[in-house]
């Protein structure tokens, strides 16, 4: 083979969420800090994202996470999210993807009845305890980092729908959370399409127009996804996070649950102890618990808890031939949606 670049991969999905987790072969990324390598490939040199995210050596639905040395000296292991549109600070059910593939590859010792994963973040450390049994992991509870409310009941004026509100929360990553029904459909599998184009316009129309940065992290700005919410008979939140180029998060979404977990606290509907379940587009479910309270930037925070369960289904070896014409990866609207255009 004349392949100058090879990445092993375990295939996991959490919850039906797909998040490859990248075991060998990854390079050398520059920074002294998870954030600072995730704004390299962010800002000086993508094509390691480019070459695990996108066609022809992948499809649109899921992540690729890399596993990385930990900066700080508590952690395991590092890990950086990379999707279609970039590298992200941190997701919920990535976090469980790589616990899990962690477990059951062998690379962190296994202990049972529980093992204790902790995993430096770009947006921070998350402490992941891991149920195990009979050599799997069953279950991961994730101690996420702080989230809190930039905005509540922010209006904004659309084509479509006319006036909405949102609110704009940080749950490790930027989120706008809108009601679902202000644009007039349900969070159900046959409106994924619909869900995903208002997500793309209302994302587009808010980075336009509404700077957002972490007031400790600036190399987390902007809102990375919109998701939309609703509430069923028995209390359970329904969520459905819109992702670029035009796709939805096929689990219930960690850090979106987190963002609204600060936004029921921020409205007095949230109290320390309290667990409440989010259920996904697909009915795949999380735990999602409001462990303490805390500050950032001396504004009120809250520590969100997240517990959902991952699958290995796979292992492959990704590879670069230094003869490909398309190296540099492509997306194209018939899959990925309309918003693929905008792919360089």
């Amino acid at each position: 083979m004349r392949w100058k670049r090879t990445i092993q991969l375990l295939d996991v999905h959490c919850e039906g969420e797909i998040g490859k987790v990248a075991i060998g072969g990854v390079p050398k990324i520059p920074g002294n800090s998870i954030a600072e390598q995730l704004n390299h490939i962010n800002t000086v040199d993508d094509s390691l994202r480019r070459f695990l995210c996108l066609e022809p050596r992948a499809a649109s639905i899921g992540s690729v996470n890399l596993l990385v040395p930990a900066k700080r000296p508590e952690a395991d292991f590092g890990f950086i999210i990379l999707q279609a549109d970039q590298a992200h600070a941190m997701s919920g059910s990535n976090s469980i993807c790589v616990t899990t593939a962690l477990l059951e590859s062998g690379m962190i010792e296994m202990k049972e009845p529980e093992t204790v994963v902790m995993l430096d973040t770009a947006a921070g450390l998350v402490k992941a305890t891991a149920t195990c049994r009979d050599g799997r992991c069953e279950r991961v509870k994730l101690t996420m980092v702080p989230s809190f409310v930039h905005e509540l009941d922010v209006e904004v004026d659309t084509p479509d729908w006319g006036r909405i509100k949102m609110d704009l929360c940080y749950g490790g990553v930027f989120y706008a959370l809108v009601d679902v029904a202000q644009i007039g459909t349900t969070i159900d599998k046959a409106n994924a399409r619909k869900i995903v184009e208002a997500g793309m316009m209302l994302k587009d129309l808010v980075n336009r127009t509404i700077p957002i940065v972490h007031p400790e992290i600036p190399e987390i700005k902007g809102v990375a996804y919109v998701m939309f919410r609703d509430t069923e008979g028995d209390g359970t939140v329904r969520t459905c996070t819109t992702m670029w180029p035009g796709r939805v998060d096929r689990s219930p979404c960690g850090t979106g649950s987190s963002a609204n977990l600060a936004t029921l606290h921020a409205r007095g509907l949230a109290k320390v102890g309290d667990i409440f379940k989010s259920r996904s587009i697909i009915g795949s479910e999380f735990e999602v618990g409001l462990e303490s309270v805390t500050e950032v930037a001396g504004r009120p925070a809250i520590i969100p808890t997240i517990s959902g369960r991952g699958w290995t289904f796979g292992l492959h070896q990704v590879a670069l031939d230094p003869f490909d014409p398309l190296a540099d990866g492509f997306a194209l609207t018939d899959t990925w949606g309309p918003q693929a255009g905008e792919i360089r």
